[in-house]
């Protein structure tokens, strides 16, 4: 069984991050396997993508034992070109958070169009706490979804943010108790397939679009600055 699962039902595919006893890091295989999932050709019957992950945690970031080959480099890494593929696929990219959500694993779930989490989770990234920095393309994405002020506080301090706190201030879709995670989970599911299939494929694009300018900002100076 490979470090990733792919279920379908009908108009839903659900990819499942299948590394539980490594808390669902992301390494190379992993990386390359979501990537491969999301750049698959869209059936004309498809309707909605649901990221979950396998265990208690829904990811803990890029596995560090491999952090060099996935993160470093000038080159679009591992993990963009795996980001990149959710938020380019013309589905809505649903994220079903479980559990804790960190780093990478916090990156994954924000590149997705909705975020249904467990009251349970937290969201975070911790970089600063180990000696590292999001590079211009990651924190792109925390500018874009959280906003300037809780993109300070989420990585000048590092700490995780509880996700009923998220939900508080329209940063995920959803937050229900653990218990009745997947029941509020299918609803947005059931709905979103139920939606016209061209508009949701139009309004996908509209809103990766609107923001892609950010793209050409020079940060050539940022970007030696996370290397050093």
């Amino acid at each position: 069984m490979g470090k990733v699962i792919i279920e379908k039902s009908g108009p839903v595919t659900t990819v499942w991050l299948n590394r539980p006893e490594k808390r669902n890091a992301l390494d190379a295989e992993l990386l390359q396997e979501l990537k491969t999932a999301f750049t698959a050709p869209v059936a004309a019957d498809d309707r909605v993508i649901v990221v979950r992950g396998k265990g208690s945690v829904f990811c803990a970031g890029l596995d560090m034992s491999e952090r060099r080959e996935t993160i470093g480099g000038g080159q679009a890494s591992g993990i963009e070109d795996m980001l990149h593929a959710i938020e380019l696929n013309p589905l809505p990219v649903v994220a079903v958070v479980q559990g804790d959500a960190i780093a990478g694993g916090n990156e994954l779930a924000l590149h997705c169009d909705l975020v249904i989490a467990s009251d349970a989770a937290r969201f975070g990234m911790s970089l600063a706490q180990v000696g590292l920095a999001p590079n211009w393309f990651l924190a792109k994405k925390l500018m874009e979804v959280l906003g300037p002020v809780l993109t300070r506080e989420m990585l000048l301090l590092g700490d995780p943010l509880p996700a009923p706190r998220l939900h508080a201030l329209g940063i995920i879709a959803r937050c229900a108790p653990a218990a009745e995670l997947d029941a509020a989970a299918q609803k947005i599911i059931d709905r979103l397939a139920a939606n016209a299939p061209l508009s949701l494929r139009a309004m996908k694009g509209l809103t990766v679009r609107q923001l892609q300018f950010r793209d050409s900002i020079k940060h050539d100076d940022i970007d030696a600055l996370v290397r050093a």
